[in-house]
């Protein structure tokens, strides 16, 4: 049976109370609903990026302690980071993977800068501390870029794309801009989705026909379970789509064979 990677992105950047406990307890529920990796930024209690890593490391081994999923964590966000600073969880011995980010864009009304000087420093450092990138597009020129980037460095293969959809001012999140970015994702790789301002599952149910090997869910991108309900929780959205994958005679994986499938620690 065909499984796909269920990602769950738990804290909206709108989000202004950072609590550990909560987060790690939400996440913890995530897991046992079918989630295999857990995507954070470093925020600080405000929920604002930052370079210090003590909140962050106190969910991570929270989550840690009680269950064994993937941890990614995030090399961006919208901020005055330098991208030394946005490097930061790198270092993390309790991070497995990082996203990945290859080219600028707009969101809403602030601009997603990453030039390409900062964009080879991330690729770097990220071969050099062993973490397994996921490598999000927003246009298909991100998609080309990243092309480029595989023929100068030696990644671990399969590099995993996520197709990101649905910011206003890049990619809209519609089946044209979908299938448009799947032809230019190249061979040998694999690729999922990412929705941002999701009000239904129809997209994520046609990208998984289409062959998306991961979907992220969670509040960081939508808090919609239909384009009536709004969920207090995580945990729905992810038992959605799981439930929407077993609909179409899917799985969710498991850690262990996520970390087998994209090579995650080495494996």
């Amino acid at each position: 049976m065909n499984k796909v990677l269920v990602s769950v992105a738990p804290v909206a950047s709108t989000d202004t109370n950072i609590v550990p406990e909560k987060i790690a307890a939400e996440v913890i529920q995530c897991w046992k609903a079918g989630a295999a990796m857990v995507h954070l930024h470093v925020r600080d209690a405000q929920g604002q990026l930052t370079t210090d890593m003590e909140l962050l490391n106190e969910t991570l081994q929270l989550i840690r302690q009680e269950s064994d999923m993937i941890i990614e964590v995030s090399t961006g966000g919208v901020s005055n980071l330098s991208i030394q600073e946005r490097c930061v969880p790198l270092y993390s011995e309790l991070v497995e993977a990082c996203s990945l980010n290859v080219g600028s864009t707009n969101l809403g009304k602030a601009v997603y800068c990453n030039p390409l000087d900062e964009v080879e420093y991330c690729i770097k450092e990220l071969l050099k501390q062993k973490k397994t990138p996921e490598v999000e597009v927003f246009e298909i020129g991100h998609i080309h870029t990243m092309q480029e980037f595989m023929g100068q460095y030696d990644f671990v293969a399969p590099v995993l794309f996520s197709i990101v959809l649905g910011h206003q001012g890049e990619a809209p999140a519609t089946p044209q801009a979908l299938t448009t970015m799947i032809q230019m994702i190249p061979a040998g790789t694999l690729w999922g989705i990412t929705q941002a301002n999701r009000k239904d599952f129809g997209l994520i149910a046609a990208a998984l026909g289409l062959g998306a090997r991961t979907v992220r869910i969670g509040f960081e991108d939508s808090r919609y379970l239909d384009t009536r309900t709004v969920v207090g929780s995580n945990v729905p959205l992810v038992e959605k789509t799981v439930r929407l994958l077993q609909a179409m005679d899917k799985e969710p994986m498991s850690p262990a064979e996520a970390r087998q499938l994209f090579k995650i620690g080495g494996q």
